[in-house]
């Protein structure tokens, strides 16, 4: 080692050889002299052989030089000269203990990180020591000592890990290590970064090392991470931390769905010297609800990404109260209470005031969740609807009051005790009680109970075998406060008190809002807890996708384990950050907790000199010096051809030239079309099509409704005053000024023209012929929508299978390629587009309406858009829609109706605007921006 550089060789005997430098210098001074070219004329043979004395010439001193260094290269490469950075004075001699941060943290210069550790690992191998490594992101294993080629291997497999180092858990091995090699060296590649306290694994290393030496490598605290991400009333927010000011202050979230698809980015901004951020992403509820993932962009670690799972959407909760609206005095309400708590992680809905059925109305909106507040007996037909969406997969909550203690039904997870309990009976206390702890099995477990809650009254659950297993919450004396149990593919819970202050304070805690964030949870995941036998064991999920170091989705490795449904720690070598359990019920596994933070390591306080992680220890100064070597020799070479007269450049040129000539004559027949096969292009048959008539111009110039001519004169003049009284209320109503309309023969005339077909079915008449349908198939794939009308909704009876124009109409579309129809539901686009309706009606209003059947909900009890991706090329109906519509030029009717609502011709008049707008704007009212406008015309 050089006083004055740090520089070492690893065989300095070799520099003896720079001795002999002056003698080769003596040896590559001279060089032949340069042959001569004398031209040969036959008559001064004789006279140009004159005998000369010629001496050798000099070598010019550059290429002296050039000679000179090479020779001096190759002589220090062969000394095996090592770069370093300036190290102490201890001695380099005992086993080298090589402690590797694999975690999360270290992600963002990995690379370096290795690089560093494989410096260390060629300096022991120069000076002959053994090496231990240890990745303290690993599980402990016994420390064992092996040489520098093995522990090589063993830290080309060390993998970068997605969860946070557990140091503590290493300390007993670590020390056992080197209570058993006293002389070891402890190097220490660290990350500087805390996630949990490590105070402890500080102070007992610095103890350990005492007189050792202890080398520190680490790069500054730079690294971001998330956690909390959380799904509120607004946006999607996420904690965004730092260890350190001197991180970056700012940057980008972006959010993914399960595909990778990007869904939308936000900034986030630290402010001074904070080291948490918060980042907010407004978009609408149902993309919110499609993300599953967010990270931090440029950000390649496991820590800056957070997960996404089901208890993270807003699920969308109904809330029904027995009591009455008492809207001069709201914090009286059941309702106030629960819609205040549950605003923060769903989407509350209530009925309308006035309702006659405001659980039917609720449940015809896609809920996840019913909540009933004191509601007590259920008449049969609301009783079956709900128990259908328990049973699909829906949540059944209910609360306790005066109303359900005088009631009975079987939409409860326990029989109750009838009667409740009321102040000075033998069903209440003198003093109010305590909640007991949750159990381990409970959906509310690990959540904190406040001393202050307290209970006064509630209802009893009966004596049963199963009723420790459903219970979820109970007081001191063991009685429940909170029941559960599945039935079907969903869940019941009811909580035993109100949802007001009424018996107890715990809708004044902040515990009300988590366990009702619990319970919402399990919407479409199944039983909060199962139980076999005797004993209630915890559901568990296995993973299906983890995080590798970087953030990268992987498969699970064999190390991983399941974790229970209700786990919210952070990630481990056992649980790694991932997605755990099926895609309809996963729960997400973060690298941090919600409460977690991040810090800087005290290294510090270890007293030890703290190299940067961009430094290697040792750099081999061999490879460069050899080709530094190399490149001379190769440029004394071309000097030495040069000065005797073997590179002649022009000579070089002239031999290049044809060689050029024929590599450009190859590349232009290559590339020249091939004439010997082209063909000449045929003409352009001439056009002997008629001209387009003037009529054809008109009809497609201007919307137009058509109607099918029937050969019934009664049912076409129908059919012709129905659509002339709808385009009537379209121009005054509407944008849109239609034409007359037209009546067309769809086995000669062309109905690309027309965006609606009305065609009424008529008893008796010839079925088309197979190209008619045909073409009609190919107007309704082409976008056309057509309205077949039996006109039978008043002669249909029950029992009987079809009628006459039944029977028609089915013949018809045997042969005809039209989709699966189904019953037209509620929220079908087509009930929205211009009017919002429940039905379509016409001149009956008993009538089925039936349309292209959409997918059905999903498993959660979630149903999509209906007509979301596509318009229903055909719409059928019995309720004759053109005899509501033909009215006269004074607005009245020219026909009667047969329902007793006075507004039916209105409705009917609606529903055929409803009708055009469908088949012209197609299904833009589908899309999930107009439903806050919807919703707020419904009044809900």
């Amino acid at each position: 080692m050089f006083s004055a550089l740090p520089l070492s060789f690893t065989a300095p005997l070799a520099l003896a050889a720079l001795a002999l430098l002056p003698a080769l210098w003596l040896i590559l001074r001279v060089t032949p002299p340069r042959p001569r070219r004398i031209d040969f004329p036959p008559l001064k043979i004789v006279a140009d052989l004159i005998a000369k004395r010629e001496l050798p010439a000099h070598t010019p001193w550059w290429l002296l030089a050039m000679r000179m260094a090479a020779a001096a290269l190759a002589i220090l490469a062969v000394a095996g000269p090592i770069w370093n950075p300036q190290r102490d004075g201890a001695p380099t001699t005992g086993p080298v203990l090589l402690l590797i941060d694999n975690g999360f943290g270290a992600a963002s210069d990995w690379p370096q990180r290795v690089a560093a550790a494989e410096s260390r690992i060629a300096a022991a191998t120069r000076e002959g020591r053994p090496v231990a490594i240890v990745g303290l992101a690993e599980a402990p294993t016994v420390i064992a000592l092996s040489e520098p080629g093995a522990a090589l291997d063993r830290l080309r497999a060390l993998a970068l890990e997605p969860h946070a180092p557990d140091r503590a858990a290493h300390l007993p091995r670590i020390e056992a290590f080197l209570q058993a090699t006293p002389a070891a060296e402890i190097v220490w590649i660290s990350d500087g970064l805390a996630v949990s306290d490590d105070g402890t694994f500080l102070a007992r290393l610095k103890q350990e090392a005492g007189s050792r030496r202890l080398s520190l490598q680490a790069g500054p605290p730079g690294q971001l991470a998330l956690a909390a991400p959380e799904n509120l009333a607004g946006a999607l927010t996420v904690k965004v931390l730092r260890p350190a000011a001197s991180a970056p202050a700012s940057g980008q979230i972006r959010a993914l769905d399960l595909k990778g698809l990007p869904l939308g980015e936000a900034p986030f901004i630290f402010e001074g010297a904070e080291l948490q951020a918060t980042a907010r992403l407004t978009l609408p509820i149902e993309v919110r609800n499609a993300v599953s993932r967010l990270e931090i962009a440029g950000e390649g670690s496991a820590g800056a990404v957070a997960l996404l799972d089901d208890r993270a959407k807003r699920r969308r909760v109904g809330l029904v109260s027995g009591g009455t609206a008492d809207t001069a005095q709201p914090l009286l309400s059941p309702s106030y209470y629960l819609s205040r708590a549950l605003q923060p992680f769903a989407e509350v809905r209530e009925p309308r005031q006035g309702s006659t059925d405001p659980v039917g109305e609720l449940l015809a909106q896609n809920l996840s969740v019913l909540v009933l507040a004191d509601i007590g007996a259920l008449d049969p037909d609301t009783s079956a609807k709900v128990a259908d969406f328990v049973n699909r997969g829906g949540v059944l909550l209910r609360f306790a009051g005066a109303r359900l203690a005088a009631s009975s039904d079987e939409l409860t997870p326990v029989k109750l005790r009838r009667g409740g309990r009321t102040l000075g009976s033998g069903l209440s206390w003198e003093t109010p009680r305590k909640l007991a702890p949750f159990t381990h099995e409970s959906p509310f477990a690990g959540l904190q109970i406040s001393d202050d809650i307290r209970v006064s009254r509630q209802i009893l659950a009966e004596p049963e075998a199963n009723l420790s297993r459903k219970t979820w919450a109970a007081l001191e004396d063991g009685t429940p406060v909170v029941t559960g149990e599945r039935r079907g593919d969903g869940i019941i819970a009811m909580v035993h008190v109100t949802a007001d202050t009424t018996w107890s304070n715990l809708p004044l805690s902040g515990l009300f809002v988590d366990m009702l964030r619990k319970i919402v949870g399990l919407a479409g995941t199944g039983p909060a807890a199962e139980t076999q036998g005797d004993e209630a064991r915890v559901e568990t999920l296995a993973p299906t996708r983890v995080l590798d170091g970087s953030g990268r989705f992987r498969t699970p490795p064999a190390t991983s384990q399941p974790v229970p449904r209700n786990f919210t720690g952070r990630g481990t070598l056992a649980h790694p950050p991932g997605l755990y359990g099926p895609a309809d019920g996963s729960i997400a596994v973060n690298a941090l907790a919600p409460t977690d933070s991040l810090a800087a390591l005290d290294l510090a306080g270890l007293g030890a000199p703290i190299l940067p992680i961009d430094e290697p220890v040792a750099r081999d100064a061999r490879p460069p010096l050899l080709i530094i070597a190399l490149l001379l020799l190769v440029a004394d070479t071309l000097a030495t051809l040069w000065l005797g007269g073997r590179l002649n450049l022009a000579r070089f040129r002239r031999a290049a030239a044809p060689a050029a000539i024929i590599v450009a004559l190859s590349l232009a027949g290559m590339l020249a079309p091939d004439v010997s096969h082209a063909q000449p292009t045929p003409a352009a048959p001439a056009d002997n099509r008629p001209p387009i008539p003037r009529e054809l111009f008109a009809n497609g110039a201007v919307t137009r409704l058509a109607y099918v001519v029937t050969g019934d004169r009664a049912v076409d003049d129908m059919s012709k005053a129905g659509l002339s009284g709808l385009n009537t209320v379209l121009g005054a109503r509407t944008a849109l000024e239609p034409g007359d309309a037209v009546g067309v023969n769809v086995e000669r005339d062309e109905l690309a023209f027309f965006p609606v077909l009305y065609w009424p079915i008529v008893a008796g008449r010839p079925i088309p012929s197979a190209e008619t349908l045909r073409k009609l198939e190919a107007y309704m794939k082409g976008g056309g929508l057509v309205i077949f009308d039996t006109r039978d909704a008043m002669s249909a009876r029950a029992g009987v299978s079809t009628t006459p124009e039944g029977d028609q109409l089915k013949r018809m579309l045997q042969t005809l390629d039209i989709p699966e129809l189904e019953p037209l539901p509620r929220d079908h686009v087509l009930t929205k587009t211009f009017y919002i309706l429940d039905e379509l009606v016409g001149r009956y209003d008993t009538g089925t309406t039936w349309v292209e059947i959409l997918p059905p909900a999903d498993s959660d009890g979630r149903r999509p858009a209906r007509a979301g991706d596509s318009v229903s090329p055909i719409v059928i109906t019995g309720n004759d829609l053109a005899a509501a519509w033909a009215i006269d030029k004074r607005g009245d009717g020219l026909v009667p109706l047969s329902g007793s609502d006075p507004r039916q011709r209105e409705m009917a008049l609606r529903a055929g605007i409803n009708l055009v707008m469908y088949a012209l704007t197609g299904n833009y009212k589908s899309d999930q921006v107009h439903v806050p406008a919807l919703l707020e015309r419904l009044g809900q």
